[in-house]
């Protein structure tokens, strides 16, 4: 058999809907029918103004952000890149390959402008963490938290001092035995400790 090349690709028109591209058990397809986007237009209504020019949706707004933490871009902009060329996340956001994708700065823009001060993100945050809880996204059986602590680059002239909600802690022995459970469901050898051996 001989080897063949392919050759480059050309411009062609593709005459497929968006439905028929993206895939029935996508994720954007799951996340679009556990939750109902549009309680967040009631929440954010206060944020704007009756006059003006129109804005962004916001649904799109959260919509990007809610994608940036999904696929752990830890950046809006590498998120805005992806949506550009990814069909999936337009269908997701319902923005046409016709219409640009939001500039990255957009949504800090309006986090600055409108939301920081206000408990919007709070709401919609927990309002999308019940939604997928109920649609059986989240298995909160078991939950481990680092507790390294690192240095933080801040300026300690501009620190505060603030209340804040205390979580519950465990003591080593209650982890190393939670682990250890776990462990041995899975049917590997259990820890004698957490200590690390050097």
């Amino acid at each position: 058999m001989t080897m063949k090349k392919r050759p480059a690709i050309s411009d062609e028109f593709i005459l497929l809907t968006y439905d028929q591209i993206v895939p029935e058990d996508h994720l954007v397809r799951k996340l679009d029918h556990a939750v109902d986007w549009s309680f967040i237009y009631d929440i954010v209504e206060d944020c704007y103004s009756t006059k003006g020019r129109n804005s962004i949706d916001p649904v799109i707004l959260f919509k990007i952000y809610m994608l940036n933490i999904i696929l752990g871009n830890h950046s809006i902009r590498k998120t805005c890149r992806n949506i550009q060329t990814d069909i999936a996340l337009r269908w997701f956001l319902g923005i046409s390959f016709s219409e640009p994708v939001p500039n990255y700065s957009t949504w800090s823009q309006n986090y600055i402008r409108r939301f920081r001060g206000t408990d919007v993100c709070d709401k919609i945050f927990y309002h999308i963490i019940n939604e997928l809880q109920e649609s059986g996204f989240l298995d909160l059986t078991c939950v481990y938290g680092d507790s390294t602590h690192q240095k933080a680059s801040a300026n300690k002239n501009k620190s505060q001092k603030a209340i804040v909600e205390q979580v519950k802690r465990y003591t080593d022995d209650e982890l190393l035995e939670t682990i250890n459970e776990i462990r041995k469901e899975h049917g590997k050898k259990e820890f004698g400790s957490l200590k690390k051996n050097n």
